[in-house]
């Protein structure tokens, strides 16, 4: 069984991320879903992103680095799009991290000052053809699975973003349900 922080994305803390984290307790493992943006859910991408940018990303990333710090350290951190941010931040600067998870998005290790932590086994996941991702986050993903041991990147045909998220209209089941495999399989392997 594996603890895992889960960051949502740029739309809230939606029920398609709570059905992800439901699944992925169901599998056993314990999952925290910290609501980073006090209650509110955008039925836009673009909405939440401008919400996101009202508050400050800076904020939403202490935010999420508060909840990291009431969990143990040996923690799996997962990310949806915007989550990615602060799952990455706390993987690779928070000691103790058993693993990563990054859905929709992915920096590079620079980005947080410090290198990818050794031993650290990390999965990607992203759509191909997905706009938002082909901005930089996919050359990041292929740059760290490359450069990495124990780093996956899996790549799905398609061009949605919040593939994962069956509350929103880029929900794609079949990619979701191959992703939710992956990442139980991965969770499961952490012992």
């Amino acid at each position: 069984m594996a603890e895992v922080l889960l960051f949502h994305h740029a739309q809230g803390l939606t029920p398609g991320v709570i059905a992800f984290a439901d699944e992925l307790r169901a599998a056993g493992h314990t999952v925290e879903t910290p609501d980073l943006y006090d209650g509110n859910t955008m039925t836009e991408l673009a909405a939440g992103i401008a919400y996101a940018q009202q508050v400050g990303f800076d904020t939403i990333g202490e935010r999420g680095s508060v909840v990291a710090e009431s969990m143990p350290k040996e923690i799996v951190y997962v990310g949806i799009s915007l989550g990615v941010m602060a799952a990455q931040e706390l993987a690779q600067t928070r000691d103790g991290a058993r693993g990563a998870i990054f859905i929709s998005g992915c920096f590079p290790p620079s980005e947080f000052g410090t290198e990818w932590p050794s031993g650290v086994p990390a999965q990607v996941h992203m759509m191909e053809q997905d706009e938002w991702v082909l901005e930089g986050d996919l050359d990041a993903a292929r740059q760290l699975a490359d450069s990495t041991t124990g780093v996956e990147l899996f790549l799905y045909p398609g061009d949605r973003h919040l593939f994962i998220d069956n509350s929103t209209p880029d929900y794609d089941e079949s990619a979701a349900t191959l992703l939710k495999q992956r990442v139980i399989a991965f969770l499961d392997g952490l012992g």
